[in-house]
């Protein structure tokens, strides 16, 4: 059995109670596990499970300041502008609202700022979405007694005017199109019936219409002037950086009432939102949140274990500190593994074609021996300390389309890995370096976020694993901004560890999945399909979206599936057990936390 040598003190992490050592035992894997588990079992008995699923929210009172840490500045306010920026949105997205939410433990849509109905006409082979605004939706100015209604302009002139504008680029471009059954492409229209109705009307029937039309809105009375005045450049000038952040108006929960760079940013409850408790109180109920700019996790942790943040997501190496240290100051709580993934991918874009490692990644079994290096469990029991599951399929359980049979062949297996690479012409010297066919070293470039200590212990693992058999891998840390950059503008990178969220539904990922996506990660915004495969994936994806009937459905995803975990373009890593703490000078009576929702903190109210 494979044995690997484990550093002691993360043995002592998981369990209390052995004496140290100068050097790490060796262990067989099997080992390792049974003896995380009995230390996952002492944490987790110390925690809270507490999932969302159809309780309500009781009503709450007014009061306190929440504390929390954002972990860099925002780099704009302006919300086409943040979508390439996930700081900057997360900020932005706190100031708006959405048409419809997804009811995960429900497996339904609701509305929010708008009720919804759908009509299909089987007929005509067509669709369409009618939606109602809110009569109590507002636009408002921190400060100011001015209100302005929320109207369908606000929707139909962002995805007419700016999303359906190629020029801005927008990630939400391809998502406005249908392909139909002889291959055209053909839009799916936004038109305003009244000032508080619009429809969105679909070429031919889709499986899921919702998710396509959900979105933000935008002040388009703010926004269309400066497209008129200005063009692109007059819409991207809008709230920058600097601006003055009480000059942005909000329909969302908070206003952003301050922004001091490099140290903090204030919000301030927005007391015309429409959400409100039993008693007409709208939610939240703390006055204000103020988010201290740290930096890195490292400080962010310092502050918790201070008491100035209200909140903390523990990451391994601090779990068992954070439990065992609750007392009355705060609670733990749990959740079952996270729905998303880290994920591995590699440079396949032809503008790099003069580089070496393009030939090594656009083949196959390249990717396919990379997936047999990726040693997952070393990984749960050195970063996750055990508390973490490998991820071996791409639609996580809670997708309407997960098949359990379904899974990914290429798990790790060394050996397996030097034979893949040997059937294309790599071999292993005497120096014991990996060489291809022209006798060039097998060595590339690792690019991750240099703010996610627990992305790098996982490269760390990665790159060890490859040296086993003679390949060199080069961890680069690089600020998120720049890495986002790389890989959506200049493409000048090798390979990554990046996550891009959980599918919840098989459509997801417009942007993403298809070739021609300005998310498909390993080469985007394709005029025509690479490869055989992606044009087969953007087939099975585009018959996926438009077929109602279930059976018939699955077939579709299911072949999907297969092509992804069989050609490796991404590799998922592991699905990691999530742990959250809060305080308890706040009512926990409205607080969930689980896999599906997150923590769910907007009815949480001073004790």
């Amino acid at each position: 059995m494979k044995k690997i040598n484990i550093n002691l003190a993360v043995l002592l992490t998981l369990c209390m109670g052995f004496v140290c050592c100068s050097k790490g035992p060796d262990m067989t894997l099997a080992e390792i596990e049974a003896l995380s588990k009995s230390g996952n079992d002492y944490l987790l008995k110390q925690t809270v499970y507490k999932p969302l699923e159809n309780q309500t929210f009781k009503s709450g009172k007014y009061g306190g300041i929440w504390n929390d840490t954002i972990l860099a500045d925002p780099k704009t306010f302006n919300q086409l502008i943040a979508e390439r920026d996930g700081s900057s949105s997360a900020i932005v997205s706190e100031t708006l609202d959405y048409l419809v939410d997804y009811d995960a433990s429900k497996r339904e849509w609701k509305a929010r700022i708008a009720d919804f109905k759908i009509e299909t006409d089987e007929k005509n082979n067509k669709l369409t979405v009618h939606y109602k605004i809110r009569d109590d939706a507002f636009w408002s100015w921190y400060g100011k007694k001015e209100k302005v209604p929320v109207t369908s302009d606000d929707f139909v002139f962002w995805y007419n005017e700016i999303a359906g504008d190629s020029q801005f680029n927008s990630s939400g471009y391809a998502q406005q199109w249908c392909t139909m059954s002889d291959g055209s492409q053909v839009h799916i229209e936004c038109v305003k019936i009244s000032e508080k109705e619009f429809d969105f009307v679909f070429p031919r029937i889709v499986a899921d219409p919702l998710l396509s039309t959900n979105m933000s809105l935008c002040p388009s009375f703010i926004f269309r002037p400066a497209k008129e005045k200005g063009g692109a450049e007059g819409v991207k000038n809008l709230f920058s950086a600097n601006c003055d952040v009480k000059t942005i108006p909000s329909c969302g929960k908070w206003f952003i009432s301050e922004y001091t760079p490099a140290q903090r940013i204030v919000f301030s409850r927005n007391p015309d939102y429409w959400e409100k408790d039993e008693n007409g109180l709208s939610v939240p109920f703390y006055e204000k949140k103020i988010c201290q700019i740290v930096g890195d996790m490292n400080t962010d942790y310092l502050l918790f274990k201070q008491g100035k943040t209200e909140t903390y997501t523990p990451r391994p190496e601090e779990l068992k500190d954070v439990v065992e240290n609750q007392k009355d100051d705060y609670t733990v709580y749990s959740a079952e593994g996270s729905m998303g993934a880290q994920l591995w991918s590699f440079n396949q874009n032809p503008k790099n074609s003069d580089s070496l490692f393009y030939s090594w990644f656009t083949n196959k079994k390249f990717r396919q021996a990379m997936s047999c290096l990726l040693n997952r469990e070393r990984i749960i029991e050195q970063t996750y300390r055990g508390l973490a599951e490998s991820k071996y399929d791409m639609f996580p359980d809670a997708n309407p389309f997960y098949n359990p049979d379904i899974t990914l062949s290429y798990r790790y297996d060394p050996q397996r890995a030097v034979k893949l690479l040997q059937d294309i012409g790599f071999s292993r010297g005497a120096d014991g370096i990996m060489r291809d066919s022209a006798g060039n070293k097998i060595e590339y470039d690792l690019s991750i976020a240099s703010s996610n200590t627990i992305t790098n212990d996982i490269a760390l693992v990665i790159a060890d694993e490859c040296s086993k058999v003679g390949i060199t891998v080069n961890i680069r840390q690089i600020d998120f901004q720049k890495l986002i950059g790389m890989l959506t503008a200049t493409y000048d990178w090798q390979s990554v560890i990046i996550g891009l969220g959980a599918n919840m539904f098989p459509s997801q990922g417009s942007n993403v999945w298809p070739s021609y996506g300005n998310l498909h990660l390993w080469y985007p915004l394709q005029e025509q399909p690479a490869t055989d495969w992606e044009e087969r994936i953007d087939y099975l994806y585009n018959e996926g979206c438009y077929t109602i009937d279930k059976v018939a459905a699955f077939k579709i995803w299911n072949e999907y599936q297969r092509i992804i975990l069989e050609q490796c373009p991404i590799i998922y890593l592991t699905r990691s057990k999530n742990f959250f703490a809060i305080r308890n000078k706040w009512n926990q009576e409205n607080f969930y936390y689980d896999n599906k929702n997150g923590a769910v903190l907007d009815w949480v109210y001073l004790r």
